[in-house]
């Protein structure tokens, strides 16, 4: 996640947060990426990736997400609930990225989880649809959004500060990505705001799947809670399906 935050986010923009390993210069890193512990990140702790975001040519990029986490078949083609990376992604970068909603169909008929031997061949002879909605207005949208964000972090800040002695007037160093206030990761608020984001994605997503001519959702198929409480101890398993009659996958 902190490298895909780096990775939308602007080098070159006055308002971006930067860390230590980030560069200014568009010109590539001298350094060994496998080498040099600045260059890259780790996932497990133990293990070495070379860090895409460490090399400001790859910055400003375009990034494209799923933000339902798996693979989840519908015979209706109703999408999950949306997982709060995406949410991450909007709040954290510098500047807001713009978000292009898509609606994608068909690979389900390629792929379809009831398909029979041989599985592995992805079934010729199907349709597959690519719609694009338009480009998101980020200062109407997500606006509002990042400002509340802004105001949870400026209140964490503060909160940190008087709890440590510090003066009140002086700058927290941040790190573009990385959240370091267990407030910002796991308090209420910022959870519930993760949640309104999520939604708000989804709902422009809807807008493009209303415009290809399929009706509207439940409007519960949009939360978390509806598949605590509908999901089957079958989902996802060759030829069995959840209660609502979607088959789901986790994603890698």
């Amino acid at each position: 996640m902190t490298q895909c935050i780096r990775l939308l986010s602007d080098p070159h923009s006055g308002t971006a947060l930067r860390s230590p390993d980030l560069f200014s210069s568009p010109s590539l890193p001298t350094s060994d990426p496998f080498s040099s512990a600045t260059l890259t990140y780790t996932i497990t702790g133990s293990d070495s990736y070379a860090a895409p975001s460490a090399f400001p040519i790859n910055r400003h990029s375009w990034i494209h997400i799923f933000p339902e986490g798996m693979t989840h078949q519908h015979p209706d083609r109703i999408m999950r609930y949306f997982k709060w990376g995406v949410a991450r992604l909007i709040l954290e970068s510098e500047p807001c990225p713009d978000v292009l909603p898509i609606w994608i169909d068909g690979p389900q008929q390629v792929m379809n989880y009831e398909r029979t031997w041989p599985r592995f061949v992805p079934r010729a002879g199907k349709e597959i649809t690519v719609r694009f909605g338009e480009v998101v207005d980020s200062e109407i949208v997500w606006g509002p959004l990042r400002e509340r964000w802004r105001g949870l972090k400026e209140r964490a800040r503060r909160r940190r500060m008087l709890e440590s002695g510090e003066e009140l007037s002086g700058t927290a160093t941040e790190v573009l990505g990385e959240l370091q206030n267990d407030e910002l990761k796991y308090g209420a608020e910022a959870q519930q705001l993760r949640i309104d984001v999520t939604l708000a994605v989804r709902n422009e997503v809807l807008k493009v799947r209303r415009a290809s001519g399929l009706p509207d959702e439940d409007p519960k198929r949009a939360l978390a809670e509806t598949y605590r409480e509908e999901g089957g101890k079958e989902a996802g398993r060759v030829g069995g399906r959840n209660t609502d009659g979607s088959a789901t996958k986790p994603g890698l």
